[in-house]
């Protein structure tokens, strides 16, 4: 047993870890149910064709990072490295694809092959939000100050946006043909990645790490360039919507983001709280990606952010687990019965209820509740259950004393105006 471990890059969430997951979870949930986005879920497990031909096949996930193999009906199959493209493919086969308006949202893990770090590891998290037939630039500025409050909500401190346009298909054409041009003189100036990318995905060439590299990359021809007038009008707007809604935005003409659907708006939100791997959120418009994927042509736009990173960044106040309400101290066979179902109806008030099950003396579950911060016991014993009833204490703050009441089992008012009059005040 000794030897079994879990997969590099793969990690377990315990239940204190967990605490803080699902206070950000909850965070998220309430976020986007307040902006009428609907959640969609989606299988992790997919045909391998939907992510090279929704991702690319020149791209480093596709040909590098996704977890790939053949099932023993011989079909090519790949767990999911991201939640775009398989959202399209439901939307297509589902058939929602007719109806031309759709904001969504997923969250769940996604699998790629790369060096495990902090805040990234091969079976990762993510958040997704596409806003799916939305073609004006206000769903572009809606989902990035989506994203914006979302981070802020959670508390995240030194966020920056990073904006950028890649213009639209004939844009980015012509701007490829000139940039090849110039990649194939100073070949010799790029780093060995940058040269592989050269015939594969070019364009992520500009968003290079490589000192070597970004320092050539100056003299090189820039895509903002190349836009057509309505490229740079689409532009001009976005920033200008940003300016009113006062989110603060730096422009990065080597942002490009890691895949080839993406076209025009393109963004990046970074913590500063992060060091090197700074980005917190990223997203962009895919207007070309549904029609690819052999659908109806459908404006797009989209952010992804990943969860551990997020985990990492917010605030330690969200580590804090919500104190027991109420811990049921019992003993005895009759005691034992009574407390299951006093336990049973209490939850339904929406308390949180501790019921002991060790059997420990009375002195050792009274610790335990203690231990718990538990804001009330109750006790149930042989005398308690012989006369059908049972004692709760409560510390009252205003008083600074302990109070105690007996109820009846059969007295559902009495404990309904106590749990109002006491506990749910507190």
């Amino acid at each position: 047993m000794n030897n079994l471990k879990n997969l590099r890059g793969t990690v377990d969430l315990l239940p204190d870890q967990l605490i803080k997951w699902q206070n950000v979870e909850k965070i998220l949930m309430d976020q986007l149910s307040r902006a009428s986005i609907k959640e969609i879920r989606t299988p992790i497990l997919e045909m391998t064709e939907l992510f090279i031909r929704g991702i690319g096949e020149g791209t480093d996930v596709v040909s590098k990072e996704m977890y790939t193999f053949v099932d023993r009906g011989k079909r090519s199959c790949t767990l999911r490295p991201e939640g775009t493209a398989s959202v399209a493919r439901a939307l297509l086969q589902n058939g929602l694809s007719s109806n031309p308006f759709q904001k969504l949202w997923y969250m769940g893990p996604m699998f790629r092959y790369e060096r495990p770090q902090a805040g990234r590891q091969r079976q990762f998290h993510q958040l997704g939000v596409e806003f799916i037939g939305y073609e004006s630039v206000r769903s572009d500025v809606e989902i990035i100050a989506l994203a914006w409050d979302i981070l802020g909500k959670l508390g995240i401190k030194e966020l920056n946006l990073e904006i950028n346009t890649l213009g639209d298909v004939n844009d980015r054409f012509n701007f490829q043909k000139s940039f090849l041009k110039w990649l194939e003189i100073n070949k010799n100036s790029l780093d060995s990645d940058s040269q592989n990318r050269m015939n594969k995905n070019p364009l992520r060439i500009l968003d290079s790490k490589n000192i070597q590299t970004k320092k050539a990359l100056e003299n090189a021809p820039k895509l903002f360039n190349f836009l057509s007038e309505k490229s740079h009008k689409r532009y001009s707007e976005l920033k200008k919507q940003l300016e009113v809604l006062k989110i603060p935005f730096v422009e990065n003409f080597n942002l490009v983001r890691g895949l080839d659907y993406y076209t025009h708006t393109a963004f990046e939100i970074t913590s500063g709280a992060l060091g090197s791997q700074a980005t917190v959120c990223g997203g962009g418009r895919y207007d070309d990606l549904i029609k690819q994927m052999g659908g109806p042509s459908t404006p797009a736009i989209g952010f992804a952010i990943g969860l551990e990173r997020l985990i990492l960044l917010a605030g330690e106040e969200l580590e804090v687990p919500r104190n027991t309400d109420i811990y049921i101290v019992n003993q005895g066979l009759i005691a034992e019965s009574l407390a299951m179902d006093l336990s049973r109806k209490l939850r339904n008030y929406d308390l949180l209820v501790e019921l002991d099950l060790s059997g420990a003396s009375f002195s050792k579950q009274f610790k335990k509740a203690n231990r718990l911060k538990s804001k009330s016991i109750i006790v149930i014993g042989d005398n308690e259950a012989a006369n059908k009833e049972f004692i709760i204490r409560l510390f009252d703050k205003s008083t600074q004393e302990n109070k105690e009441e007996v109820i009846s089992f059969e007295n559902d008012i009495k404990l309904g105006k106590w749990l109002n009059k006491y506990l749910l005040a507190q």
